[in-house]
């Protein structure tokens, strides 16, 4: 039960939130007076919650999110909706309807998609943890865009209900904050069992983060460090890795196969599960109302194409004839023998090692505008995509700069042993910080 109030007036000059509550109620618990910013595709009792769309400008949810019931429960203060890309589909936040994010490191550059908003808001200091969403890299991309830590936690692990639907297979709600303490604090919040979620398991993370890494096994995956991978941002990653292999850490040259498919497998599942999700915004059930005196087809035609941006139409497109007669075999099922693929590498690679590390992007935060080529915008998601595919937790933790931009060190893990990622990121960054 809520029992004070605190004042949030943030300095917003990156464009980070679509809401701000000035005076937002908290309660007693772990995170008792602690404003927390919450990704605006997670559904926020009272608040409007937009997805970053025009369709759904004015959408105030009747009920909290499982994740932000659980906030509310242990004392923290909701204090906004963050700004995103359309849907959760990007990789910049520039495809935001309310406008692009700055990234508070450079703001002539992107802060990475599509929880660009939360990761904005966490760097500049704006709010001490925010919730992001995972289907992708969404988590992890503007975490080390931005020079924070952020957690994709193990599928499953945090209750999905009350997340406004992109690609149900892929995406999770996760922690983002400065420092892997706070991601870690955040987590055990978030995490356990919610019946209303059937893909939920009762795994609750209850955890303090440990640096003692000795003799633990990384693997190396040869793909991490291969072509499209900026040098410069390859060599920071290897020199972190070397700093954990001197607290005592063993490394392990490995390679993922499957990883040559990984990106092509993600955009036909995610495209495929869009084109399916968002049939709901069709001015009856979501969106504004169609117009009645036009037939139905060209009422729908009308809200979605004025509703939606191009590049949500694009993957609807792509997904409906991903699943259209006669190409579901040519796609979709190719797609989903290519995800079995990777999640069998990953697990083989685990049952020898402990966790593998890598960068989480191949390059740091690009120029605003710079990529509008929508495949050379997908590109960079195929560090992290796989971790998605294969279900399983990953870390982005900041590991040093090139040019001036923060560059992150990706960890990745066991299914349900998110707090062995947590432990590495913990274990390098107290090794830097001392």
């Amino acid at each position: 039960m809520a029992e004070h109030t605190i004042r949030f007036e943030p300095d917003d000059r990156y464009n980070a939130f679509l809401t701000v509550c000035p005076h937002p109620d908290h309660g007693k618990g772990d995170l008792s007076g602690i404003a927390v910013a919450v990704k605006d595709n997670i559904s926020t009792l009272g608040i409007e919650t937009t997805c970053a769309s025009k369709i759904l400008k004015g959408y105030v949810p009747p009920y909290d999110a499982h994740a932000v019931t659980l906030l509310k429960n242990a004392g923290a203060a909701v204090a906004g909706k963050t700004n995103m890309d359309e849907f959760g589909m990007g990789t910049s936040t520039e495809n935001s309807a309310f406008g692009p994010t700055l990234n508070p490191r450079d703001t002539g550059r992107v802060p990475g998609g599509s929880s660009g908003g939360s990761a904005a808001a966490v760097a500049a200091g704006m709010v001490r943890m925010a919730l992001g969403t995972d289907t992708g890299g969404s988590i992890r991309c503007p975490a080390a865009f931005c020079g924070i830590v952020g957690l994709k936690p193990t599928y499953g692990r945090v209750s999905r209900y009350g997340l406004i639907a992109y690609a149900n297979s892929l995406e999770t709600i996760g922690p983002m904050a400065a420092n892997v303490s706070d991601v870690s604090l955040l987590m055990s919040v978030i995490a356990g069992h919610d019946r209303r979620d059937t893909t939920s398991y009762d795994r609750p993370y209850q955890h303090t983060p440990s640096a003692e890494i000795k003799r633990l096994r990384i693997g190396i995956p040869e793909e991490y460090f291969g072509a499209g991978v900026d040098p410069e941002v390859a060599s920071v990653v290897k020199r972190a890795i070397g700093r954990l292999e001197e607290l005592g850490a063993v490394t392990v040259p490995c390679s993922i196969p499957s990883m040559e498919y990984a990106l092509a497998a993600y955009y036909v599942i995610c495209t495929s599960e869009a084109s399916s999700n968002l049939a709901r915004f069709d001015g009856v059930r979501y969106g504004p109302a169609a117009d009645t005196k036009k037939s139905w087809h060209a009422a729908y035609q009308d809200v979605r194409k004025q509703g939606f941006g191009p590049e949500v139409r694009r993957r609807i497109m792509l997904g409906t004839f991903a699943l259209s007669s006669g190409y579901y075999g040519k796609y979709y099922a190719k797609a989903q023998v290519a995800r079995e693929n990777v999640r069998k590498d990953f697990a083989r690679l685990l049952t020898d090692v402990d966790v593998l590390c890598g960068p989480t992007m191949p390059t740091i935060a690009f120029k605003l505008g710079e990529k509008s080529d929508p495949l050379s915008m997908y590109l960079s998601d195929i560090l992290t995509v796989p971790v998605n595919l294969a279900g399983i937790p990953a870390i982005s933790v900041p590991c040093g700069k090139v040019q001036g931009m923060p560059v992150g060190l990706q960890v990745m893990g066991r299914p349900f042993e998110d707090e062995r990622v947590v432990d590495v990121a913990y274990a390098y960054e107290q090794a830097v910080k001392a």
